[in-house]
């Protein structure tokens, strides 16, 4: 008899069929396990995601843990011609500016030359004069020998001691050097050069430079840059045009500044309580339930949380949140009594200062805070720890889910041998039988015919 080269040739049975159906029933025991591996999966992303918001909530806490963010000051110009930015410093106050002129460096020219002149057969040296009167200084550039207009502009420039800046100018009639002080001022203005028979000064080119006055409240300043530091104690001036009427400049505390940075400290610790909130969410039915629901980690982390929020802290002023009109809410999130707070950063910044950031880095609100958020999302911390252990439990499922795998295949393999054997019994009996059958119509016959 042949031997059967495909399942249910021999039976005339869907035995292939029956295999895959087995073996389909056989993969179900995979489903518990790739379950558990989604399942691990979705909490490891979900730790990712409280991450981040965690990370938010300690980045506005940081700047609350800097005494400098509660003596932060802003400045008011009313005028023209210049801008102010003041620093933690300045005295508040009100000032009145005038500017006379404004700083500027010197530049000056030499006659015009061609190109391709050599301005020099031996090496020279050429002297750049600056400032005026008895203030006047020099310094040198040496000069190579039959350099050309090119060569000298770029030999000045490559001196980073020269004080000046070299290019060249056509005038339409040939080709010039022009020299430009490399810083504002009389004092670094350039004023004229020589050492180059065949490059000589244009006079009429020069444009000293100058230093910038104004006055202060009536008070005369000068200033060799533009911008001007200290001429009001932790102010910083930038000049930007003489002044026909004189500019008011008002320097105050930025309450709005400070105001900011708690709001911004609020609104993420309240989006990190909604993130969590939709992690733990739990609807009786179980269809969309949060990512974390019931899970340590998240209960650990809120704990720590709420304590360092509501705990009282020093003997100072302001010893708790709830005093500023920031309270914990039904739904853990932080809620703002809006008057009650801007009365307290309007009357109150050292004891705002005292409590957020404290005497020391850990000493405050924000210091306290913050370290508990370090220990959440450290390297070592918290989140990783439990990111840790749920990607050794995803590999443990891999290694789960191909033990699984290779015993469904041995059991559908020995479906198929046990299916190929009865295929084969069938196909003999089958046989037999048709034997059997051809007998007895062959007896049949004969029996008819006598």
């Amino acid at each position: 008899m042949a031997a059967i080269t495909s399942l249910g040739v021999g039976s005339g049975l869907d035995l292939s069929g029956l295999v895959e159906q087995l073996k389909a029933a056989e993969s179900q025991k995979l489903v518990p396990i790739l379950e558990q591996k989604s399942a691990q999966q979705t909490k490891i992303s979900a730790y990712g995601r409280l991450e981040s918001a965690m990370d938010r909530v300690q980045t506005s806490i940081a700047a609350l843990n800097d005494a400098s963010s509660f003596k932060q000051q802003k400045s008011t110009v009313t005028g023209e011609g210049v801008l102010a930015t003041a620093g933690e410093t300045a005295n508040a106050g009100r000032y009145e500016i005038s500017v006379t002129q404004l700083a500027r460096s010197g530049s000056v020219a030499s006659n015009g030359v061609t190109l391709e002149e050599k301005l020099t057969t031996a090496e020279t040296t050429l002297t750049l004069d600056f400032g005026a009167g008895d203030t006047q200084t020099s310094t040198t550039v040496v000069v190579a020998a039959n350099s050309t207009l090119a060569d000298v502009r770029d030999q000045i420039n490559a001196d980073k001691e020269s004080g000046v800046t070299a290019s060249i100018v056509n005038d339409g009639t040939g080709y010039r050097l022009a020299l430009s002080s490399k810083e504002s001022g009389e004092d670094a203005s350039v004023v004229s050069f020589s050492g180059l028979a065949s490059l000589t000064m244009d006079a009429t080119t020069l444009r000293k430079g100058q230093d910038a006055e104004l006055q202060v409240n009536g008070i005369t300043v000068t200033s060799t840059s533009n911008r001007v530091e200290e001429a009001i104690q932790g102010v910083t001036l930038d000049l930007t045009a003489a002044s026909a009427d004189p500019v008011s400049l008002v320097i105050e505390r930025d309450e709005v500044a400070l105001r900011e940075m708690i709001d911004d400290f609020v609104s993420n610790y309240n989006e990190m309580k909604s993130t969590v909130g939709r992690m733990t969410a739990f609807n009786g039915e179980g269809e969309t339930s949060g990512e974390l629901i019931g899970d340590r980690t998240v209960r650990t982390i809120e704990d720590r949380l709420r304590r360092d929020i509501t705990d009282n802290l020093g003997t100072g002023d302001i010893s708790r949140l709830s005093q500023l009109g920031i309270a914990i809410d039904e739904r853990g999130r932080l809620s703002v009594d809006e008057t009650k707070l801007d009365e307290a950063i309007a009357t109150n910044p050292e004891g705002l200062s005292a409590f957020f950031a404290g005497e020391t880095e850990e000493g405050g609100f924000a210091g306290r805070l913050n370290a508990t958020l370090e220990a959440i999302t450290a390297e070592d911390g918290i989140i990783q720890s439990s990111v840790n252990s749920a990607e050794l439990r995803v590999d443990s499922l891999d290694v789960r889910k191909l033990r699984m795998e290779e015993s469904i295949e041995r059991s559908t393999e020995r479906y198929r041998k046990q299916f190929g054997q009865l295929d084969g019994l069938l196909a003999q009996m089958n046989s037999m039988s048709s034997y059997l059958a051809q007998q007895f119509s062959m007896m049949s016959n004969m029996q008819n015919s006598n």
